[in-house]
């Protein structure tokens, strides 16, 4: 079994990104990237089904600039076979980055593809839906359990109720939430072996694939300071600025 796994380049999740100044976006210069986290799971998810026995081979694959290279070889580094990178200096949108995976998708046969629900940097959670409805292939979004038998895969996912399992027929598209997994430490033995692993390198237009952004970005501000809070004597004062002040009752 083949699996195809997206993983993205984002900004660190512990840096504190600062908008522009002149509110065209936010400034990643001299910023520390690394995988978006969700994908990390995503990847932890495939190596774990490779190490079952279940899947022969695991595909990393990333959209962006040249610098996503460092991104696919650390996902190598977990435990991906090889990694394909599409090269394009073009601003990716959720909907151009579901046609590219799904070229791949028809290029590679694969038999399940994974990937993060969303990215922390646009929060868009919606490449993973666009791709099963590009490719027209079952989704199981939000996964918290995945369990693969023959052709089939059994995914358990959080809804607002409670848990919900799904059964998919392969080939199938599953994002994954946090709780799936928590991905390995990589050991530098890993990250040399990765350094030897294929990684080949596609441009859009091999693809046959128009990446031309559908939306324009307006303005990108920071949101509006918190202001201090207040204390109060007693009950009733603060029944009554939640009421006459907030009017939150």
């Amino acid at each position: 079994m083949k699996v195809l796994v997206p993983v993205k380049r984002v900004v660190d999740y512990n840096v504190k990104v600062r908008v522009k100044s002149d509110g065209t976006g936010v400034d990643i210069a001299n910023v520390k990237m690394s995988m978006n986290p969700f994908d990390e799971i995503a990847v932890e998810e495939a190596v774990r089904l490779t190490e079952k026995g279940i899947v022969t081979e695991v595909i990393a694959v990333s959209c962006g600039d040249a610098k996503c290279q460092e991104t696919l070889r650390t996902a190598m580094a977990i435990g991906a076979d090889r990694g394909i990178l599409v090269e394009t200096t073009e601003e990716l949108q959720p909907l151009a980055v579901a046609k590219l995976l799904k070229a791949l998708v028809d290029k590679e046969q694969p038999q399940l593809i994974i990937l993060g629900k969303q990215a922390i940097d646009d929060d868009a959670n919606q490449t993973g839906q666009m791709l099963a409805a590009l490719a027209d292939l079952p989704q199981a979004t939000f996964a918290s359990k995945v369990e693969v038998a023959g052709d089939k895969a059994t995914v358990s996912r959080e809804v607002d109720g409670g848990m919900e399992t799904l059964t998919l027929t392969l080939p199938a598209v599953i994002t994954t939430d946090l709780r799936l997994n928590e991905p390995r430490y990589v050991t530098l033995p890993n990250i040399m072996k990765a350094k030897k692993k294929q990684l080949d390198v596609f441009k859009p237009e091999d693809l046959g694939v128009d990446v031309k952004p559908r939306l324009k970005t307006l303005k990108v501000s920071e949101p509006p300071k918190r202001g201090a809070g207040i204390k109060v004597p007693d009950v009733a004062t603060l029944v009554d600025k939640l009421k006459n002040e907030a009017k939150v009752i």
